[in-house]
């Protein structure tokens, strides 16, 4: 998708460690437009998987996975990472490793609002080693749900998570595919 590559390619940095700061638009500030059109256009490539929920990972996934779903007409789950006293007792909980926290981290859902024969579609801000999907695959699994695609804003191909996700035999899709980042150069697949 050409106008997030730009935004990229405009404002994103390369911390180092495989790092992408996208804080100006996605992760901190969010650009509410760009969200929207990035939405249109995964909902448009998975219309036909039959999605019941989209399913996402907190914070940052939050944005792309709430436009995808208001143009796929259906509700969006994000995965918590940390208990409120609102969830109760018995909840769906993995733990997976945060390349950007540098730790691991809880995800959480309710299982309210998760339930088996549910067919999800997970949606992220980034697909790098697969490591938040897999442990969101876990917890839509755990509910009894089926994952019917996987989508991602942005994915580093590099870190090899599109291969780590390939046994689902689902649909997986990006909107920026990024070969490589060295030093100021961030170069995308054709």
């Amino acid at each position: 998708m050409e106008v997030l590559k730009q935004r990229i390619l405009k404002e994103g940095r390369n911390l180092g460690n495989g790092i992408l700061k996208v804080d100006s638009f996605i992760n901190h500030q969010v650009d509410a437009q760009l969200m929207d059109e990035c939405g249109k256009e995964l909902a448009r490539r998975f219309q036909g998987v039959g999605a019941t929920k989209v399913l996402t990972a907190e914070i940052s996934g939050i944005a792309p996975a709430l436009t995808t779903a208001l143009h796929l007409g259906i509700p969006v789950v994000y995965a918590r990472k940390h208990k409120p006293i609102t969830m109760p007792d018995q909840v769906y909980l993995t733990l997976t490793p945060s390349h950007t926290k540098g730790r691991t981290v809880e995800l959480i859902i309710s299982p309210e609002y998760l339930a088996g024969g549910e067919r999800v579609l997970i949606i992220d801000d980034f697909l790098a080693t697969g490591a938040t999907i897999l442990g969101l695959i876990r917890l839509a699994e755990s509910a009894g749900a089926k994952i019917v695609g996987v989508g991602a804003l942005i994915e580093k191909t590099f870190e090899g998570g599109r291969q780590a996700l390939a046994y689902l035999n689902v649909p997986i899709e990006s909107l920026a595919r990024i070969r490589s980042m060295q030093g100021n150069s961030i170069i995308f697949e054709d």
